[in-house]
């Protein structure tokens, strides 16, 4: 199992790369908390319906599968590159299928194989506890993690919905 922060550094540590030799400085802090909202974007989305919703059959299906995170990943680099922040939807987008990969290890050689939670709803996804191991007594991380998504959720939606309208007015 990935932790959060494993993600994020796994996600971090290539796009601050790129920047530091493109820009000759740190990234900004709106680079860096792009790339950690798009670490963290698939757990945030997906263990909330998977666990406590239970409308996904897995912690580790929907925004973790190639057939809903690539165009989502397209069309976030798409608003990017539109809105003239080409570097923050990039860094969004790697950093979301970095997670997938960080989440799907047998990706990597030497044998390279693909899950078959990588591509549902196309295949059935792999067989887990309805019940996450992290989960705590009496769900308690589960219910700690939840509270979070959707705090984290919702101010992402705050956000895109203002840039939206403020799109729509230039």
């Amino acid at each position: 199992m990935v932790l959060p922060s494993e993600h994020f550094i796994i996600a971090l540590l290539p796009i601050a790369a790129y920047a530091v030799i493109r820009d000759q400085r740190l990234p900004s802090l709106q680079l860096l908390a792009v790339a950690f909202f798009g670490s963290q974007f698939p757990d945030l989305v997906d263990k909330p319906l998977a666990y406590e919703l239970f409308l996904i059959p897995s912690g580790r299906v929907f925004m973790h599968s190639l057939p809903f995170a690539l165009p989502l990943a397209i069309a976030v680099v798409a608003y990017g590159i539109r809105t003239e922040r080409a570097r923050l939807g990039g860094a969004f987008a790697f950093a979301h299928l970095s997670h997938l990969v960080a989440d799907n290890q047998q990706l990597l050689p030497p044998n390279p194989r693909m899950s078959p939670d990588l591509l549902w709803p196309l295949q059935p996804p792999v067989a887990r506890s309805a019940i996450p191991n992290w989960a705590g007594a009496g769900s308690v991380n589960l219910h700690l993690w939840t509270a979070f998504s959707a705090v984290v959720l919702a101010l992402a939606a705050y956000v895109l919905v203002a840039d939206l309208r403020a799109q729509l007015e230039v």
